[in-house]
């Protein structure tokens, strides 16, 4: 039975400012899985660096592959390796698994159901740098892949936890990754379930649904209404697929308005499986979709870029006020 809306509220203990930070929790659980799995073999197209896989090729160097600046080759040869009993863990940026190696990630992996591991980081507008590094798609893209299990964490005790679920999924899964210096927001630390969804905090004014970052950006907005006197409930969705329509449905019922929130486009994204999960359960609550509009994002710090397409806490407290006082 997988969680619902009516799970006990997870309340952080402190600000989502003011959080501690984690150094580098997907090398420390990589390789804590690499000591007990010595099936787990990782895969780096020239970026073990900036992805958090040194520690395990230091550790493993027989288990580690370094391809190069390769996507495509790396997830052909991660499909090469899955069939003959190895759990690849394949790793880069989440614009260059999807876009540069869609038809490998499709045809190597999901095709015949492999189970491999594609862990991507840098998601959304989580970069610097603009369309060429901005994954700002990747959801959209592995949503329509058959039988692909699409995780995106919220915060470092949650990628720790779901790569550690990850590692027992049958079939391929696309890992959304979190890099260095991580912000640890959900305490106590909880088992990960693939598909469950977690009531962050509860409110009955106005409903915020995320996935990722985007489920921290609402924890923002909703602390940002609870000052103006408006109870906003935040329930994050860390399974984009297998997605749980139901318990969305069933939240969303609650509310006049919901409003979603993620490091994604609004095509394609959490918004759109919302989207879905309402029309298909009959819900006639209104839906407000934020994240990136239908263009390209800016370059720059991930706060400015934030701010420019209305996604900083006070923008978005503003929509759901609005969205709160139209119900």
């Amino acid at each position: 039975m997988r969680d619902t809306a009516a799970a006990a509220t997870i309340t952080p203990t402190r600000p989502v400012s003011e959080a501690p930070m984690i150094d580098a929790p997907f090398a420390t659980v990589l390789t804590e899985l690499g000591a007990r799995r010595p099936e787990i073999v990782v895969l780096s197209a020239d970026l073990s660096k900036y992805t958090d896989v040194a520690p395990f090729a230091e550790k493993y160097p027989n288990r580690f592959f370094q391809v190069g600046m390769a996507e495509a080759n790396m997830l052909g040869i991660a499909g090469g390796l899955a069939k003959t009993g190895f759990l690849p863990v394949a790793v880069t940026y989440c614009v260059f698994a999807t876009r540069r190696a869609c038809d490998q990630l499709q045809m190597a992996l999901a095709t015949g159901n492999h189970t491999a591991i594609v862990a991507a980081f840098l998601p959304g507008i989580t970069t610097p740098f603009r369309a060429s590094h901005q994954g700002t798609d990747d959801l959209a893209i592995t949503r329509a892949i058959p039988g692909m299990t699409i995780i995106d964490p919220m915060d470092a005790t949650e990628l720790a936890g779901a790569l550690r679920a990850a590692v027992t999924v049958e079939g391929p899964v696309y890992l959304r990754g979190l890099r260095g210096m991580v912000a640890e927001i959900i305490t106590p630390p909880s088992e990960f379930t693939i598909g469950a969804t977690k009531l962050l905090r509860d409110g009955g004014d106005v409903g915020l649904i995320g996935t990722g970052l985007g489920s921290q950006w609402a924890l923002e907005a909703a602390t940002v209404l609870a000052g103006q006197g408006i109870g906003a409930a935040v329930l994050h969705a860390p399974t984009v697929k297998p997605f749980d329509a139901e318990a969305v449905a069933a939240f969303a019922a609650r509310y006049g308005s919901v409003v979603t929130v993620e490091n994604h486009s609004i095509v394609g994204g959490i918004g759109s499986a919302v989207a879905e999960a309402l029309a298909e359960h009959g819900a006639a609550t209104r839906l407000i979709r934020r994240g990136v509009p239908d263009r390209w994002a800016k370059a720059g710090t991930l706060d400015f870029i934030r701010a420019d397409l209305g996604l900083d806490a006070a923008a978005l407290a503003a929509t759901a006020a609005d969205a709160a006082g139209g119900r």
